[in-house]
C-alpha cells in the first residue's frame, strides 16, 4: 500500500507581484503565487526555445507549425547580441537575423513569444552572446556602470525598434521579456535592466529571469521579476569523463532550483552572506529550461533518448511545474560571422568545445527539423495539460509517505497532485542509464480513492486520475493515463502493462480493449481508450484531431502535412469515431557515393576542428549527391566530421553514436568534400555503455 502525506490547502497571493498586463481586447495576464491566469483562468503555458538566427528564415513557419502540432504555445528565443552587432554600431537585423518577421510568423502559426534580451545570453553562443568589440572596452560588463549600461541601451532600444507594436498591450503576441541569463548574484542590475527595458518600450506582462546557480536561489529584484528554472537529464559541460551520478530530475523531491546548470560558468567564489533566500512561496513553478535533449561537447558526449526527456517533464508535472519550458525544443545552425565563428569554444575562453556549426541539441525537433521520439511522448503531456490546465493549476503537490534516495533502485518513485478532492498519481520508474527493478501489486491509497493493484514494470512514466470529473460525470479512478477531451467525448491512453479499468462513481466498472473502436459510453459521456502508440501520433490540429499512421502530423495553412515526405496515412476523429484518410505526395529518395582522395582541391577553412586536443589523422571524400528530397545517412566512425560544399564549411558533427542524418538539399548540385578526424580515447561515450 502506497499513501501520501496530508493535503494542505495553499494560500494564493495575488496582485502582489508587479507583473501583468491587458490587451485592446480587454484580455488580461496575471501571475499569482501558484499559477498564471488568463482572463482570471488558470493558465499552464507550454514554451520551447527555438533560435530563429540560427534556422533559415523560409522554414520558420513550417517549423512553428511543427512545434505547435507538439503542443507547444509559447516560443522563447535568445536574441544573440553578436548576431545583430557583430562590429560596433552597426546593427543587422535582416534575412535570417529578423527578430520582427519571426515574431510575426510565431502569430501566423497561432503561437505567443518571449523574448530573451540579454544582454548576457549564453546559449553556447561565442562570449555568451556578446560581441568581441564589447569584451574589449576597458569596463566591467554585466553590472551597472554607466559605461556598459550606455552600450545596453543602444542595444535594446534596437531591438524595441524592430518589436514595436508586437507585445501583448498592442494586440500582439510578446507576452514576456527575459532579463539576462544566469545571473546569479545581482538583483540590483536585474531591476536596472528591466527598467531600461520598460523605459525603451519593452513592456510586457511579465518579466523573467533564472532562479538557478546559487544555493539559495539567484539574488533577484523580488516582485518586479519571475524567477524561472531548469532541469537536465545529463550535464555535459562538466569537467571529467565519468558517468554522472543519477539526476535528481528523475525523482519527485519538488526542486525547483538546479544549482548544477551551467555551472561551468559560475565565478569561483559566490559571496554567501546568509542572508539571502529567493522567496519560492511568492511565485508558481515554472520552467524555462527543462533540457528538451542536451547538446554534446568535445569532451562529453550523451546520447538521448524520448524517455530521457518525457519522464523528467512529467516529474516536474507531478511536482507542481505550471509553466513548462523546454530547451532547446528546436534545434538549428550557427552562423559564421565575418569576423568569427559563433560557437562557444575554448579559443574563447570557455571551458567546452561545441561544434562549429551544428546546434542540433538532440532535442525534439532537430537541427533540420526532424522529429525524435520525445516530441511525441511530451505531446502525450501537452495534449493533457491544454485541456485541463484550468483544474490541473491550482492542484499541488503531495509528497509520498515514504521518500526515494537517489541510490534506490527498487522502490516505487510517486507524488500526487491534488486539490484536497480530485487529482493525479505521477509514478515515474524511469532512470536514465540505469535499470529499475520491477515493482509488482502496487496499491496506491490517495486518501480518499484506493487504486486496485499494478504491476510498475519496465521503462515507464505514467500518471492516473483520481475523482475527475467527465462532463458531470465522476471518474473515481481510472488505470490509464489521461490524453485529452472533445467536447464530452473523454480520451485516455493505456499504461504499458497495465490493463485499463475504470471505477466510476455510479458503480460502473469498465476493463476497455485499447484501440481506435474502444469507446463506450457512461450516461451521455464518451471514453476512448487509446494504446500507448496511437497516443504517441495523437495530434490536435486547428481544434481537430487526428491520429497519424506512423508518421508525425502538422497543419501548415489549411493543408494535413507528414514531417516526412512521401505518401502517408492518418485517422481523423468525426465526433464519433476514427475515419482514416490516404494522402500521396511524390517523393525521389536521394542517393550519395563516395570516392577516396587525399586532399580537397581547395584549402579548407576550418580544419582546427579536426584536431581538438591534438593533430589527428584526418580521412577524406569526395562525396556525389543526386536528389534534392528527404536525408543522407552518414554513417562515419571517428572523432568530428565536416562536409564542405563548394569550399564552404555546410555541416559539422561530432561523433556520439548516432548516424549523422543531412539534408540532401545543403550538397545537391555541389562539389562536396567529407572530412572525418581520428577518434580518440579523449572523451566520455555511451555509445559503448548502450551497446554492452
Amino acid at each position: 500500500m502506497y499513501t501520501f502525506k496530508k493535503y494542505q490547502k495553499p494560500e494564493i497571493l495575488q496582485n502582489h507581484l508587479n507583473l501583468g498586463g491587458e490587451n485592446p481586447a480587454e484580455e488580461k495576464i496575471e501571475v499569482t503565487s501558484l499559477y498564471i491566469t488568463r482572463n482570471g483562468k488558470p493558465s499552464i503555458p507550454v514554451m520551447g526555445e527555438f533560435h530563429y538566427s540560427r534556422y533559415n528564415r523560409k522554414d520558420w513557419y513550417k517549423e512553428l507549425c511543427k512545434m505547435k502540432a507538439g503542443g507547444i504555445t509559447l516560443v522563447s528565443t535568445y536574441v544573440f547580441w553578436i548576431y545583430h552587432e557583430e562590429s560596433e554600431g552597426v546593427f543587422d537585423f535582416t534575412g535570417d537575423n529578423d527578430l520582427r518577421a519571426f515574431i510575426m510568423e510565431c502569430k501566423k502559426a497561432g503561437l505567443e513569444a518571449v523574448i530573451r534580451i540579454g544582454p548576457w545570453a549564453h546559449g553556447e553562443c561565442r562570449n555568451g552572446g556578446l560581441p568581441d568589440w564589447l569584451l574589449q572596452k576597458p569596463f566591467k560588463l554585466r553590472e551597472n556602470n554607466p559605461e556598459y549600461l550606455k552600450y545596453v541601451r543602444t542595444f535594446y532600444e534596437n531591438i524595441s525598434q524592430q518589436v514595436q507594436g508586437l507585445f501583448y498591450k498592442d494586440g500582439g503576441n510578446i507576452i514576456a521579456v527575459q532579463l539576462e541569463n544566469e545571473l546569479t548574484n545581482d538583483a540590483e542590475h536585474l531591476a536596472t535592466l528591466k527598467e531600461m527595458a520598460v523605459d525603451c518600450g519593452m513592456i510586457a506582462p511579465i518579466y523573467t529571469v533564472t532562479g538557478w546557480n546559487a544555493v539559495e536561489g539567484a539574488r533577484i529584484p523580488v516582485d518586479e521579476v519571475f524567477p524561472v528554472f531548469g532541469g537536465y537529464c545529463d550535464a555535459p559541460w562538466d569537467d571529467h569523463l565519468d558517468q554522472l551520478p543519477p539526476s535528481p530530475h528523475y525523482f519527485f523531491t519538488g526542486m525547483r532550483n538546479d544549482t548544477g546548470i551551467g555551472a561551468d560558468l559560475l565565478p569561483q567564489e559566490i559571496e554567501d552572506d546568509g542572508q539571502w533566500r529567493l522567496p519560492y512561496e511568492r511565485y508558481p513553478f515554472a520552467t524555462c529550461e527543462l533540457g528538451g535533449g542536451i547538446q554534446v561537447t568535445h569532451h562529453r558526449r550523451p546520447i538521448i533518448r524520448g524517455m530521457d526527456i518525457y519522464s523528467i517533464s512529467l516529474v516536474k508535472i507531478g511536482d507542481g511545474n505550471n509553466l513548462i519550458g523546454y530547451y532547446m525544443y528546436h534545434g538549428g545552425t550557427n552562423k559564421i560571422g565575418k569576423l568569427s565563428t559563433f560557437q562557444e569554444s575554448k579559443a574563447t575562453g570557455y571551458p567546452n568545445d561545441y561544434p562549429i556549426l551544428s546546434y542540433d541539441f538532440q532535442c525534439a525537433l532537430s537541427e533540420y527539423g526532424e522529429v525524435r521520439e520525445q516530441y511525441r511522448l511530451l505531446n502525450i503531456l501537452h495534449l493533457f495539460v491544454q485541456d485541463f490546465q484550468e483544474t490541473l493549476a491550482p492542484m499541488t503537490r503531495v509528497e509520498a509517505e515514504n521518500s526515494v534516495s537517489r541510490e534506490d533502485t527498487t522502490s516505487l518513485r510517486y507524488v500526487m497532485r491534488t486539490d484536497g478532492v480530485s487529482g493525479y498519481v505521477f509514478v515515474n520508474h524511469y532512470q536514465r542509464l540505469t535499470q529499475l527493478q520491477d515493482v509488482r501489486n502496487v496499491v496506491i491509497d490517495t486518501g480518499s480513492v484506493i487504486f486496485p493493484s499494478i504491476d510498475v514494470c519496465g521503462e515507464v512514466s505514467f500518471f492516473m486520475p483520481f475523482r475527475m470529473e467527465l462532463s458531470g460525470v465522476v471518474l473515481d479512478y481510472g488505470t490509464v493515463q489521461p490524453l485529452c477531451r472533445e467536447g464530452d467525448t473523454y480520451f485516455f491512453a493505456q499504461i504499458p502493462g497495465v490493463t485499463p479499468e475504470y471505477q466510476f462513481s455510479d458503480g460502473q466498472k469498465i476493463t476497455a480493449q485499447a484501440g481506435l473502436k474502444s469507446a463506450f459510453q457512461v450516461n451521455g459521456t464518451t471514453v476512448v481508450t487509446l494504446s500507448w502508440d496511437q497516443a504517441r501520433y495523437l495530434r490536435r490540429l486547428d481544434g481537430e484531431l487526428y491520429i497519424g499512421d506512423g508518421c508525425d502530423l502538422y497543419q501548415s495553412g489549411n493543408e494535413i502535412r507528414s514531417v516526412v515526405d512521401g505518401d502517408f496515412h492518418y485517422w481523423y476523429w468525426n465526433g464519433v469515431g476514427f475515419n482514416l484518410n490516404s494522402i500521396q505526395q511524390s517523393y525521389t529518395a536521394p542517393s550519395i557515393t563516395y570516392d577516396n582522395v587525399e586532399q580537397p582541391p581547395f584549402d579548407p577553412k576550418y580544419t582546427e576542428q579536426l584536431h581538438i586536443g591534438g593533430e589527428r589523422e584526418i580521412k577524406w571524400q569526395r562525396i556525389s549527391v543526386t536528389g534534392s528530397e528527404g536525408f543522407l545517412d552518414i554513417d562515419y566512425f571517428g572523432d568530428v566530421a565536416q562536409i564542405y560544399a563548394d569550399e564552404e564549411l555546410v555541416a559539422d558533427s561530432y561523433y556520439y553514436g548516432d548516424v549523422w542524418r543531412v539534408p540532401a538539399r545543403l550538397l545537391d548540385g555541389k562539389e562536396c568534400y567529407l572530412a572525418v578526424s581520428e577518434m580518440r580515447n579523449d572523451f566520455y561515450r555511451e555509445f559503448e555503455i548502450m551497446n554492452r
